[in-house]
């Protein structure tokens, strides 16, 4: 962005808590059942149904705000958010205003920062402020076919939602996606939400405004909506930043409003004018009552909580000696973090496990939001780790072992002995080899004998090959350095 404006950028999230059933009625919150078909006279919103709150929603919101270092309110209050959609049956939408269940709080991130800095510096970490998060639920959903007709599907309405609302403190787009990176991993390793983008499960709002850089007094906030990935997001936010300093500088005026983005033209486009508070007329809603969460009630939930990515990644790094790298990528779903610590509590040899984990298994592995599913059992890769580290096979043996074990409960163990798997460990069989490459290969071997040190991997490689893998590698290198006079 030019150096005489700066961007606020605050965020407005919507996850969809996992439960079962609705917030405030016994309907299914599972996705893709045919339209209308999870729903009743509650989240129809017809005359004399009555909500009854969902305490699981209730428990999953709490620890929500918890791991984000949110107070939590001994006592708070639903109200009536009026508003008038086609995939709002009530005409109001039950949500938390003034009164919400927690307050305060905040999200830790990482962002890259390449101005001035080398090109391997590290992420720098920053910490974006939280107002609140509170409950709500969520409206349907209006469907539009190519022929040109429309529905309206009520399955999602009153699915719980934790709307969590940030301060604005983000600065530049890249830091509103590391926001969003950090918020959507909190949650699904606390497996309050499945993180999908894609499905509208975790979906974000996004408050822009431009002001000259240094001003403390903000600017004419825009709104963009409904923002389904964090690529999107970034580019949003800098087309909208774009537009506005173009708006400004050219003397004219922004206006409050919200907007979409348009792909395909890469720019935001005008939607309606923003609501206040006082276009949705809150007041407290008369058929609930006020919640009460006690200090026993938040302290169990409080001792429930799991430990979050940025922990595990640290406890990684420091207990077990992972590179960040590999911290981060052994991390990036609760499934595979748990998958990796069994192994590791396994062998003793976390460093082992995270390599052979990263280049063979992940490849194989396919998620879907908090769920998982492994082509081979932690088990498993500790008995192929094992094999290798007591000189039974040799490296590339140990990855032809797990494509035979894949998708199988046998032991590799045995797998190994069926196949006639051993490494050759002999010296004179080693030596043989070793010589024979030597001798085919004269050329390369002057040309290392010269100082040319880069040809020895492929020597290596030759006698790989000539032994199918099998051959002990620490006895080639020593062979080949012998014999190559190195």
């Amino acid at each position: 962005m030019s150096g005489s404006w700066e961007a606020v950028i605050g965020l407005e999230v919507h996850a969809q808590l996992l439960t079962r059933t609705k917030l405030f009625c016994g309907c299914a919150t599972s996705f893709g059942a045919p339209p209308n078909t999870h729903v009743c006279p509650t989240c129809l919103g017809l005359p004399g149904a009555l909500p009854v709150l969902n305490g699981e929603a209730v428990r999953m919101a709490v620890r929500t705000a918890l791991s984000l270092g949110c107070s939590i309110k001994e006592s708070s209050r639903f109200a009536r958010k009026n508003y008038f959609y086609p995939d709002l049956p009530k005409g109001y939408q039950i949500s938390q205003y003034d009164e919400p269940f927690s307050e305060g709080g905040f999200v830790e991130f990482e962002v890259e920062e390449s101005g001035g800095q080398a090109k391997d510096a590290p992420p720098v970490t920053k910490r974006a402020r939280l107002t609140r998060i509170h409950m709500e639920e969520d409206a349907g959903k209006n469907l539009h076919d190519l022929g040109g007709g429309s529905v309206v599907d009520l399955n999602r309405a009153g699915t719980p939602l934790v709307e969590i609302v940030g301060e604005p403190d983000l600065r530049t787009p890249a830091e509103a996606a590391g926001y969003l990176r950090a918020l959507r991993d909190v949650l699904v390793f606390l497996g309050v939400n499945d993180g999908n983008l894609e499905e509208g499960s975790f979906r974000c709002d996004a408050n822009v405004s431009i002001r000259p850089a240094g001003s403390s007094t903000l600017g004419t906030r825009v709104e963009l909506k409904n923002i389904n990935s964090f690529r999107f997001v970034e580019k949003a936010l800098a087309g909208e930043i774009a537009r506005q300093r173009d708006v400004l500088e050219s003397g004219g005026r922004v206006v409050q409003e919200t907007r979409g983005w348009d792909e395909k033209t890469s720019s935001t486009f005008s939607l309606r004018s923003k609501e206040t508070a006082q276009d949705y007329r809150y007041f407290p809603e008369p058929d609930l009552p006020p919640l009460r969460l006690d200090e026993a009630f938040v302290a169990t939930l409080r001792a429930t909580l799991a430990e979050t990515p940025r922990v595990k990644r640290e406890r990684f790094v420091s207990e077990l000696g992972l590179s960040p790298y590999a911290a981060q990528v052994l991390t990036q779903h609760p499934r595979v973090a748990a998958f990796f610590e069994e192994a590791a509590t396994l062998s003793l040899d976390g460093v082992a496990v995270a390599n052979f984990i990263q280049s063979e298994v992940l490849r194989d592995v396919t998620t879907r939001g908090v769920e998982a599913i492994f082509p081979v059992t932690p088990g498993q890769v500790v008995e192929i780790l094992k094999l290798v580290s007591q000189g039974k096979i040799s490296g590339k043996q140990a990855k032809e072992l797990y494509a035979k074990a894949k998708g199988t409960t046998a032991s590799p163990a045995a797998l190994a002995a069926d196949l006639g798997m051993s490494q050759v460990s002999d010296p004179a069989a080693i030596e043989a080899a070793c010589a024979k490459v030597v001798a085919d290969n004269a050329k390369q071997a002057e040309q290392y004998r010269a100082g040319k040190t880069g040809v020895f991997g492929f020597f290596v490689g030759q006698v790989m090959k000539a032994t199918k893998g099998s051959a002990n590698p620490q006895l080639v290198n020593e062979t080949l350095k012998r014999l190559l006079g190195g």
